[in-house]
């Protein structure tokens, strides 16, 4: 009888950069720059002046917050889910306002980053010591999917920060599909769009002079190099920028300054590149009104009222179930 070989089964991490790196052109998935550092760092780019989005959300949840709330269910109660919660600084605003008039809530915080969560569920212990909070660990669609079964009242699906924005047009058809499925007709969607802007001003939220931006690329060669045992020498390569204004597509790439070999000792792969090859590392999508009723009429949602910052560079949409 013939030895039998134990199959090799790899992480999601490990999967991405065998299929992204050995395919061409080369890209990695932006999720997994988000370890504890890649957090940290994006908390740094938030912070930005230049990073713009952060700000005008944040505006129209601190002016906006009662008007808001008149879209949710304040007399019968109601289920606040996050997802992708972070810090939380912006929901907290919201936060805020609904414990100022005693909503009957129960806010719950969906990360796939547990460290990040600790953090959320301590901060709200301290500042929020009245609101009822959960927090869940996980991704988006396999939480969502446990909270589908929260069908005695209504349903608030947060999505901040423009999130969506870091997949391409058939991809967040998909995203906001899978959040319809596990909607109820009473349920509602409240998620953030960057919007199409002076073509500099983007390329300046994803490119400041302090390299931040950079180093948060650079994060998913450093967790190569440390969870993989890859020798990936980062000063070898720079982080490059590009905005469309025709498609309202920003994307970050990393570019490879000479040809060069890089051993990943883990995953037993050798990876060579060319003198200015590049691994796209992020997608950052910009809407308009007509781009984003496009979206969710694809995905059976109507838009039921639009929010909008001072500037106009970011709105929120709040959706229903068509």
């Amino acid at each position: 009888m013939e030895p039998t070989t134990k199959p090799t089964t790899y992480t999601a991490f490990e999967k991405d950069v065998i299929s992204g790196l050995t395919e061409y052109p080369k890209h990695l998935s932006s999720k997994f720059i988000y370890d504890k550092k890649g957090d940290k760092l994006f908390q740094e780019i938030m912070a930005m002046p230049e990073y713009y989005l952060t700000e005008c959300e944040y505006d129209i949840l601190k002016n906006q917050s009662a008007a808001i709330a008149e879209k949710f269910s304040l007399k019968n109660g109601f289920d606040l889910i996050e997802l992708g919660a972070g810090d939380g600084k912006k929901t907290k605003l919201l936060l805020n306002h609904l414990s100022d008039i005693k909503a009957n809530f129960t806010y719950l915080p969906v990360d796939i980053s547990q460290n990040v969560l600790d953090e959320l569920g301590t901060a709200l212990q301290n500042e929020f010591p009245k609101v009822d909070f959960e927090l869940l660990q996980g991704s988006y669609f396999d939480v969502l999917n446990q909270l589908s079964s929260y069908n005695k009242r209504q349903k608030v699906i947060l999505v901040l920060g423009s999130n969506i924005g870091n997949l391409m047009h058939k991809d967040a058809i998909d995203f906001l599909k899978k959040i319809q499925n596990n909607m109820s007709p009473e349920d509602l969607l409240f998620m953030g769009f960057d919007q199409k802007k002076y073509p500099q001003t983007v390329l300046d939220a994803y490119n400041d002079p302090n390299g931040i931006t950079e180093a948060f690329n650079k994060n998913l060669l450093e967790r190569i190099n440390r969870e993989l045992d890859g020798n990936f020498d980062l000063d070898a390569f720079f982080h490059w920028e590009t905005y469309d204004p025709e498609t309202g597509t920003a994307k970050s790439f990393l570019v490879s300054k000479a040809a060069q070999e890089v051993r990943i000792n883990k995953l037993n792969l050798n990876i060579n590149f060319k003198s200015w090859e590049t691994i796209h590392t992020e997608i950052s999508q910009k809407y308009d009104d007509e781009t984003v009723e496009w979206l969710a009429s694809k995905a059976n949602l109507g838009i039921d009222k639009v929010f909008e910052s001072e500037n106009g560079f970011y709105k929120n949409y709040a959706f229903k179930k068509l």
